[in-house]
């Protein structure tokens, strides 16, 4: 079986492709050409049923909703609502990162009960299972670590964390640097090192690149280059040891994109909003363009309970400056395991913030906004809610505070300005001129 990247290089336009030439409004032949040059990536397994979502430059900025179980809870039906409200709120991709209980059960039952592209980690089950085998992860055998790779892509998983940039060169550059502030705070990163120094052995990940390149090929997945060695605090954004993992992570993404694999690079969790620009650019230009996939980011430590609204700041950002994934951050993040509510908001929290950095980064496609404030400007209420992204909690908030006149609202009531302006500029607003051209709203004020 051919993979994406291998058809699009063939002059090939796959059903996938079309599928998600489709859902951006953009060629087809732009999206093969995208996905030939390795800049963009379909995560869509050919032997499941599931929505094909593309990833990368030109396209929508697009949305990761990350559900799991942990040793303290264990709970399958709360993923699988989890997931369910993930999917309902428009995330477009699930990553499911369970570490406790039956793991193999409750990635397919999740796998079973929704439609979006999953992926896994797959140091988590490895490690997690050894751990309950031989009460010390750290006898984890190396094969079986590429027996639950292929195991968990025989499943249905689309897309794959794989920690394959961690290696003893990486290792070096946080031990000599001192540490750090903020510590190792990737689960998969921190087992991946301390299997490595307890063996005084290379990443077997790293070490056969080839191997798991193989893998993914065969099931067409995607292979994420995991951040094992982000930062986890702001103070130590851009330290050798996430550089250093930064680029080792960029090079093997043009040497799997060469060997017929589709790939794309996680970054940062933890970065200052003044250096999320340089952080992109970097990994876009040590790539070669290679889809990016940022975890968050979180601007600042100190805002747990909203990390939702922390991370969103960061996200648009992100959005802004080329970043094509973003992994959502719920109000738990940092706290406890989230639940339906979190997901929900971490969801919600984080496409608003796609949006808003695809606002800024493709000028034209601003048409839907226009439309808003043309019905706010009317108030035409029922036009208005429509178009929002989030009409339900909308109408939600004005129904419980309903005015007298209902064409205002009670934030300002009598003195609605929307009101007083329709009643001043009423010649001009009736000339206004609105057509369709092209699929784009214009608006053409009459001349007084």
């Amino acid at each position: 079986m051919q993979t994406q990247i291998e058809q699009a290089r063939q002059n090939v336009l796959t059903e996938a492709m079309r599928q998600v030439a489709q859902a951006e409004g953009i060629d087809g032949e732009t999206i093969r050409q995208g996905v030939a040059a390795g800049h963009i990536v379909i995560p869509c397994h050919p032997g499941r049923q599931q929505r094909a979502v593309g990833i990368g430059r030109g396209l929508r900025t697009k949305v990761n909703a990350s559900i799991g179980t942990s040793s303290d809870i264990f709970d399958i039906g709360l993923e699988l609502r989890k997931a369910k409200a993930a999917e309902e709120e428009g995330a477009d991709t699930l990553m499911e990162l369970s570490t406790g209980g039956d793991l193999d059960r409750v990635r397919q039952e999740v796998l079973a009960g929704c439609r979006l592209p999953v992926g896994t980690v797959p140091l988590y089950q490895a490690f997690a299972e050894t751990a309950r085998r031989h009460r010390n992860p750290n006898l984890l055998d190396a094969e079986y670590l590429f027996e639950i790779i292929e195991r968990q892509l025989a499943d249905g998983i689309s897309f794959m964390a794989i920690h394959c940039g961690i290696n003893r060169f990486s290792i070096e550059r946080l031990r000599k640097q001192g540490f750090r502030y903020g510590g190792l705070v990737s689960k998969g990163g921190t087992f991946m090192v301390s299997w490595m120094e307890y063996h005084n052995r290379e990443n077997p990940l790293y070490e056969q690149f080839d191997r798991v390149c193989a893998l993914m090929k065969k099931y067409d997945a995607v292979l994420s280059l995991g951040n094992g060695i982000r930062a986890g605090a702001i103070h130590d954004s851009h330290d050798r040891a996430q550089m250093a993992e930064m680029i080792i992570n960029c090079e093997l993404a043009e040497i799997g994109r060469g060997m017929g694999c589709q790939t794309m690079v996680e970054g940062p969790g933890h970065v200052p909003l003044d250096e999320i620009e340089g952080n992109i650019m970097l990994e876009k230009r040590m790539s070669g363009g290679s889809p990016y996939y940022v975890l968050g980011p979180l601007p600042a430590d100190s805002g747990a309970g909203y990390d939702h609204i922390t991370a969103a700041i960061g996200a648009a950002n992100s959005a802004r400056h080329g970043a094509d994934l973003i992994c959502y951050i719920t109000p738990a993040e940092h706290l406890a395991l989230p639940n339906e509510d979190d997901v929900r908001e971490g969801v919600r929290a984080t496409r608003l913030a796609a949006r808003i950095g695809d606002i800024a980064k493709y000028p034209d496609r601003r048409d839907l906004e226009k439309r808003v404030a043309l019905a706010r400007r009317d108030s035409d209420w029922q036009e208005h809610f429509g178009l929002l992204m989030f009409p339900e909690k909308a109408l939600q908030i004005r129904r419980s505070r309903m005015p007298e006149n209902e064409v205002t609202c009670t934030m300002c009531g009598d003195f609605c300005a929307m009101e007083r302006g329709h009643a001043l500029f009423a010649g001009d607003i009736a000339g206004d001129k609105v057509r369709e051209k092209g699929g784009v709203c214009q608006v053409t004020a009459a001349q007084p």
